[in-house]
Formats: structure tokens, sequence, C-alpha cells
């Protein structure tokens, strides 16, 4: 017996009938083509959450935050959260079962690449405060290739908490420094908070 569907997969709207087969009196569409159209929306949707992801990465290479592998932490949940939930939304609209909720936490997961990188970016493009000048030791380097290989610089840390500082660097700083040099780090407090690297310089 096929399950009746409280709202429609496609808008949302209350189905009045009783009848599984009733047309949403909202989108005018039959449940089977209720679930093709959300189906085809979630594909066009996790597109947009997709290019999101890749214009996050700008802003993180030209104003990078100091805590920027949390950053990347946080994404990437986000990044399997809204695959997994893209996937479960789609099983459940091909037993046609209810997609509303989950639905509706896809669509709000959708923007946060975007959110976020806009954030960072204006953080560092319209941040017009005076820099700070840290010194610090390279401890050791780390390199990772890729599409978007990423260099980083471990130091030791300027702040109270003490410890060590993982700093993004460019390929060309990367092979500057080798263990044990002293830099001085140059850091931006950030317009809306988030301290992110001006630069590593030679002392």
């Amino acid at each position: 017996m096929t399950p009746l569907l409280r709202r429609c997969p496609n808008c949302g709207t209350e189905r009045p009938s009783a009848r599984p087969e009733a047309v949403c009196e909202y989108c005018h569409l039959a449940p089977a083509e209720a679930n093709r159209a959300m189906r085809r929306g979630l594909v066009n949707r996790f597109g947009i959450f997709l290019l999101g992801v890749i214009a996050f990465f700008v802003p993180c290479f030209l104003y990078p935050p100091l805590e920027l592998d949390g950053i990347f932490i946080f994404v990437g949940v986000i990044f399997f959260a809204t695959i997994f939930l893209a996937v479960w939304v789609e099983r459940r609209a091909l037993r046609r079962q209810e997609v509303e909720l989950l639905k509706r936490i896809f669509h709000g997961l959708v923007p946060l690449p975007w959110l976020l990188g806009t954030l960072l970016f204006i953080n560092g493009a319209l941040d017009r405060s005076p820099p700070q000048n840290f010194q610090a030791t390279v401890v050791s380097r780390f390199a990772m290739p890729g599409l978007l290989p990423m260099h980083q610089l471990i130091v030791t840390s300027w702040r109270d908490t003490g410890g060590l500082e993982r700093i993004a660097v460019t390929r060309q700083d990367f092979d500057l420094f080798h263990n044990g040099d002293t830099v001085e780090v140059r850091v931006q407090p950030g317009l809306v908070g988030i301290p992110w690297l001006f630069g590593v310089y030679s002392r």
C-alpha cells in the first residue's frame, strides 16, 4: 500500500486529500511528479553548495585566519553532513516517506559555505587596522600536495596559551624558512575579530 504523504515533497504544502495520488493544490503536481521535481531541486541546491565550498577556499588563501585548521574542520563537518542529508532525503523520497523536515535542514546548510567565505573575505579585505608583529621560532613544517596545496609553518606561540601555532604560508615562504629559524609573524586583528596572517618575515 502506498503511504500517504502529509505534505507535498516539492513545495511542502499540507495535503488535504486522503487519496495517495491526489494532486497538490499549490504546485499542481501528483506525488510521483512532486518527488521528481524535489530531487531535481535537491541536485541544483547541492551544486550551489559545492560551488560555495570551492569559493570558501579563496579568502582562506588570501587572508588566512590563524585558526584555519579549526575552520577547515568545521566546514568539513558541514560538508559531510550536507551530503548525508541529501542522500537521506533522496532515499526517503523514493520510498514515498515524509522529507519536509530533512529538506528544510538541508536548505539551511546550503548557504553556510558562502556565508562563511564572505565573512572571511570581509574580515580581511576591509581590515584597515595596523598589523601586530610577533616573534616566533619555526619548530617544523607541513606541506600537503593536491589541487589546493597547503603549506604551513609550525611555530612557537606568542599568545598567553603557549604551545604551537600552525600558520599558512606561501610556497616561497615555506621554502625560505627552516626548522630553528626565528621569524617575525605579522598578524592583522580582522574587521570582525578573526585574526589573520598578514605575512611571515625574516628577523
